[in-house]
């Protein structure tokens, strides 16, 4: 990020990128179109609970275990193998995002750090610190190249000094660019995605932006596909303005499709109600 804006507060600096004053507004249409739905006065807490699992089946898929949802739904054991240690650690964050609301504005990176190690749920030295020089990067391969220790240690420091002090910025962007620069630097050894995804849900829910947490980001990644999630990304890794506001706006297609699936939610609980 520090290649692409300047001054006091460059989260802003970007929200004025071409296409991303729309896709803000479009993102804010597409959420107040969840919450104005009649389910969610009445039902708000099932329609959260079923995002939150859905998010996290999503997220997992983006690493590679692309399970059916009534799969994740209905299974118990998450520690047997490598795909289900993947959706496993997703439900964690889901479930540990929400409790960490009130930590992240005092302490970004205290908050990544624990994120680390609910995904990772094992005691060892790389667990819940960023990783040091000689430690590689273990996620699937994205195709990007690995910033060594010391960039990731220092650029990790700016962006959550940054995240702390605040910004006039809309939630979207905020949450966009700390995703975006969590996988290009993939601070852990491992589940950097899983982590960066969950980080950009606490940032949409602490906003203010989606305080229930019926929209998940997750979703709509998901299903814009593992292909045009590297591409957006790669754009951004860029830090051309064409490339971050690339992301920005793909980030926004995945919150309104998001929205979309819990919208879709809504209707099916009104109709069964009927």
């Amino acid at each position: 990020m520090s290649t692409t804006a300047a001054g006091a507060d460059p989260f802003a600096a970007l929200a004025d990128l071409p296409g991303v004053p729309e896709a803000v507004e479009s993102v804010r249409t597409a959420v107040d179109r969840v919450y104005a739905h009649r389910v969610m006065r009445r039902r708000s807490n099932e329609i959260s609970s079923e995002a939150a699992l859905r998010g996290a089946r999503a997220s997992a898929a983006l690493d590679g275990a692309d399970w059916a949802l009534e799969e994740v739904r209905r299974r118990t054991d998450f520690g047997s193998e490598p795909e289900a240690r993947t959706v496993g650690a997703a439900l964690r964050l889901s479930a540990e995002a929400g409790q960490l609301l009130s930590v992240w504005g005092q302490s970004p990176m205290r908050v990544l750090a624990r994120l680390h190690v609910v995904a990772e749920a094992k005691e060892a030295p790389e667990v819940g610190r960023p990783r040091v020089a000689g430690e590689g990067v273990q996620d699937r391969d994205l195709g990007l190249a690995l910033p060594d220790a010391a960039e990731t240690a220092a650029r990790l420091e700016g962006l959550t000094a940054l995240l702390a002090s605040g910004s006039n910025a809309p939630a979207l962007v905020v949450a966009a660019i700390l995703h975006g620069e969590l996988l290009a630097l993939r601070p852990f050894t491992t589940r950097n995605g899983l982590v960066a995804r969950a980080a950009e849900r606490i940032v949409l829910v602490g906003s203010g932006l989606d305080p229930k947490a019926v929209c998940p980001a997750e979703v709509g990644h998901a299903e814009l596909g593992a292909e045009e999630y590297s591409r957006a990304l790669t754009g951004y890794v860029t830090g051309a303005p064409a490339g971050v506001a690339g992301w920005i706006r793909h980030c926004a297609r995945a919150v309104e499709l998001g929205a979309r699936e819990s919208t879709a939610v809504c209707e099916a609980l009104q109709r069964g109600a009927a």
